[in-house]
Parts: structure tokens; sequence; C-alpha cells
């Protein structure tokens, strides 16, 4: 019983699509760190500039003061603007990525004549080069 729990184990975690998708999640996770990098201290630095020395990443509205008893309640708008320009510059790359993919997949896979036609008179799906249809005998156009 443990054997074939461990075969079937072994089976699943070797499958190519479970060794895809993990090499994808690492890869996927220092992308993150570069993107996250690009946009702390290349990006923001000149919307930083732009907007007259104002750093946006750390503005906040505050709900409550702290207290001896209890710490401030905030809102960090500008820690959820910076992450969602790192979602959005992730996307643009990956839909970079995946665009040139799709493009050098169309070059590498030529797309191939059809070998079937349908013939006209009885709809029944014969080759491409028959000249008589085998179901109905009817003579097809060349």
């Amino acid at each position: 019983m443990l054997t074939s729990f461990i075969k079937e184990f072994r089976a699943f975690a070797l499958r190519g699509n479970v060794v895809d998708m993990a090499v994808g999640i690492i890869i996927g996770g220092a992308f993150g760190k570069i993107v996250s990098s690009l946009v702390n201290d290349i990006v923001m630095p000149p919307l930083t500039f732009l907007v007259s020395g104002i750093d946006i990443s750390d503005r906040v509205i505050v709900l409550r003061q702290a207290t001896d008893l209890s710490a401030s309640i905030v809102i960090s708008y500008g820690s959820f603007f910076a992450a969602t320009l790192d979602f959005l510059i992730i996307a643009f790359a990956v839909f970079l990525v995946i665009r040139q993919i799709n493009r050098i997949r169309q070059i590498a896979e030529p797309v191939k004549a059809p070998t079937t036609k349908t013939c006209s008179f009885c709809i029944s799906t014969i080759s491409q080069k028959a000249i008589k249809c085998p179901q109905c005998t009817a003579d097809l156009p060349a």
C-alpha cells in the first residue's frame, strides 16, 4: 500500500506539467524581485521628482492616532500604489514575453496544408487528392 502511494506520488511529481509549474514559480519569484527593484529604484524616483519631491509610497491616511495603549491605524495608499505599479509592470512584461513566444512558435511551426476536404454533394470527409467521392461516387471539382 505504501509503495503504491509512493509510486503514484512519484509519477505525479515527475509529470512534465508539475515540473514546468515549479520552474515557473521559482522564476516568477525571482522576476518579481527584479520588477520590485525596477519600480522602487528606477520608476519611483523620477515620479517622485516629477511631483515635486513628494514620496507617494510613504503616503497614509491616519484613521486613529497612536496612544500609549494602542498603535495607530492607517490606510497605506502609497504602498498600495507601489504594489499596483509592480503588478502592472509584471503583467506588461509577461505580456511581452508571451507575445514573443507566440511569434516564435508561429515562425517555427509552418501552416500545414489541409489533407482532407468535404464532398459538396454528400458532405462526407474525403482525401484532398480524391477526384471522385467514395461515399456518393460524385465527380469532384479539381
